[in-house]
């Protein structure tokens, strides 16, 4: 889904609805990724991780 370079010569077609999208989510992610203790996954249970994901999403 990533289109090709501007300077080919064949373009590959892509779907652009679906690469915004995806490039939506990553830019998502990398917010979320902020938070550093998400990125370290500092806590023990899977509860508690999830329950902070669920804090850092509503804060973005």
């Amino acid at each position: 889904m990533i289109p090709a370079k501007a300077n080919r010569k064949e373009p590959i077609p892509h779907d652009t609805v679906t690469y915004a999208l995806r490039n939506r989510i990553e830019r998502c992610f990398a917010k979320l990724k902020c938070s550093r203790r998400l990125a370290t996954r500092y806590d023990k249970t899977s509860a508690s991780y999830l329950g902070f994901i669920h804090i850092a999403a509503a804060r973005l």
